[in-house]
């Protein structure tokens, strides 16, 4: 088994990762959007009622919103504040993945289950570029864990923490939570044949925690919504916040009613899971292959050296989640904690009785995909984005090496297995959260051009839009939100900026505005990557403009 000092080794340097990432700028759009729906609770002192932009939100509940508030409210207004829930959900779930797998299997497959999630490259982007996904997914394994412990050992307090974590993910994004949580909990009340332990008086008290700790986003909602029939959200009136998160939210996301389709693709996450795993893909599918066989070869007859937690949970969510007509890659983060569990008990097995060759084979993609990662890697350093310092050059140099290390260092095929794993997500993503997205964002134009206002002394009261399409970075580090106002309602106007791209300054020109400054900054819709920006030599050719001119 892995030393303990390797474990917290490389621990430590996926946690100096995320450290690192902190401090990133916050990306747009839906980072930056939560941040400032969540800035506006705190400068508003408003709590209860959710806006985008000038519009009501009526979509995700409001716990990533009220965690994030409060993180500016203990820390200030910044990009790292708005980041620290995540994180620490992120690690919660980590804790949680220890947990779930010493009770399915032992504590070393809860160890490695940890080790996995934390360096699974979705979970990694998910406390990076944090939606509510981070949230949803720490708090939904934690529930499952204690769950999955009351069942086993018939423990009051197991049942309070795992419906006081079903109640916080439910309140962070709704009814995918209680699928989440409640599908791989049936699997295992199915296959260990428990059902008793869902059929006493305990139940109720787990029922009535679950219900209180909902309560302040029921009433949010009710507040905001119930109490205002006469509002008018997304074309229809007399809404029900209520009706809206118990029954309608789930059917407008698999419909694609309300929020819109943006893939019809039945098979848009099982080609998805081949990167958002990384580096643990092939593992994770000869895993995920190796444990159907094993149920399906035992007709599903109960064995309690086993467990079919992961692979029925796993299996319904793929299900169910393929059907919506609205998919994001980082949907899938719900199911990272249970194939970290999966994979790591794989893992455990090969280290137990597992062949010289089946284990020299799972070596050799580990190889392949740090191979792949090390080639991506120098393109971004020496090529997409050149490093700046020698310094840069030096740390990235001295991760190489110790790669390298372990990579020739003579030991079983089972540790280099988890170490070469490990030490390849840690090396892409030190090279992204150092390196990459630092240099990207200089072609986000809404946080560059905050920064030139700043630099500027430009006031942030008298910044217009005349456009109602989003400026969530440049609302953020302005901390305060761009006006919208018409070309006839700026036309009364004297010493005032107007934020512009090509096309709205020309119309600015052709209504007969004037002006006597230009700012002008970089833009590139850098969520969404194409070769043509990423080679040097054709970037222009993708990155447009956006403009601040001062109105006299």
């Amino acid at each position: 088994m892995i030393s303990n000092t390797r474990y917290w080794f490389l621990l430590l340097l996926m946690v100096l990762v995320y450290v690192a990432g902190m401090f990133v700028t916050l990306f747009e759009n839906d980072s930056a959007q939560f941040a400032v729906m969540a800035m506006r609770m705190v400068q508003e002192n408003d709590f209860l009622s959710l806006f985008k932009g000038p519009e009501e939100y009526l979509d995700k509940p409001h716990m990533h919103y009220w965690l994030a508030a409060l993180s500016f409210k203990i820390f200030g207004i910044h990009d790292w504040a708005y980041r620290i829930p995540g994180i620490l959900a992120t690690l919660l779930g980590a804790y949680s993945c220890f947990g779930l797998g010493k009770i399915l299997y032992n504590q070393n497959v809860g160890k490695l289950a940890a080790l996995i999630f934390m360096t699974s490259q979705t979970i990694v982007l998910g406390a990076i570029d944090v939606r509510t996904d981070a949230v949803l997914t720490g708090f939904a394994i934690f529930s499952i864990w204690h769950l999955v412990a009351y069942i086993e050992k018939n423990s009051l307090l197991h049942l309070i923490l795992g419906s006081l974590g079903a109640g916080i993910a439910f309140s962070t994004k709704g009814q995918i939570a209680l699928l989440v949580v409640g599908l791989p909990v049936l699997c295992h009340l199915a296959y260990s044949r428990k059902w008793k332990m869902f059929l006493n008086w305990r139940v109720l008290l787990g029922l009535l925690v679950f219900t209180i700790v909902i309560t302040p986003m029921l009433y949010a909602y009710y507040h905001q919504f119930d109490l205002h029939p006469e509002k008018v959200i997304r074309g229809r009136g007399d809404r029900s916040g209520l009706f809206f998160i118990f029954w309608e939210q789930s059917f407008e996301r698999l419909s694609g009613e309300g929020v819109g389709k943006n893939s019809s693709d039945y098979f848009f996450f099982f080609h998805t899971f081949l990167w958002v795993f990384l580096p643990w893909t092939v593992l994770g599918l000869v895993a995920y292959w190796k444990k159907a066989k094993e149920i399906i070869g035992s007709k599903f007859r109960y064995n309690p050296n086993n467990e079919f937690l992961t692979l029925g949970g796993i299996t319904l969510i793929f299900i169910v989640i393929s059907f919506a007509q609205f998919k994001l890659p980082h949907y899938l983060n719900i199911v990272m904690p249970l194939f970290a569990v999966l994979t790591a008990a794989f893992l455990y097995g090969l280290y137990r009785e597992g062949s010289h060759k089946l284990k020299k084979i799972m070596l050799g993609f580990q190889y392949f995909v740090l191979a792949l990662i090390f080639i991506a890697s120098v393109l971004i350093c020496f090529y997409v984005f050149k490093a700046q310092t020698y310094y840069d050059y030096f740390w990235k140099g001295v991760l190489v090496v110790l790669i390298g290390y372990y990579c020739l260092k003579r030991e079983d095929y089972y540790l280099r297995i988890i170490t070469i794993g490990a030490l390849s997500s840690i090396l892409l993503n030190a090279v992204l959260n150092t390196q990459f997205y630092p240099s990207l964002l200089e072609y986000q134009a809404g946080s560059t051009m905050a920064k030139t206002i700043e630099k500027n002394n430009i006031s942030t009261d008298n910044i217009y839009k005349i456009s109602e399409n989003h400026s969530w970075s440049l609302d953020f580090y302005n901390e305060q939100p761009v006006k919208i106002g018409t070309k006839r309602q700026l036309k009364d106007k004297k010493d005032i900026w107007v934020y512009a791209n090509d096309k709205e300054l020309k119309q600015l020109k052709d209504s007969g505005f004037d002006w006597d400054k230009q700012l002008t900054e970089k833009q590139f819709r850098i969520t969404r990557l194409q070769g043509k920006f990423l080679n040097p030599n054709t970037r222009k050719r993708v990155v447009n403009k956006m403009h601040l001119v001062h109105i006299y």
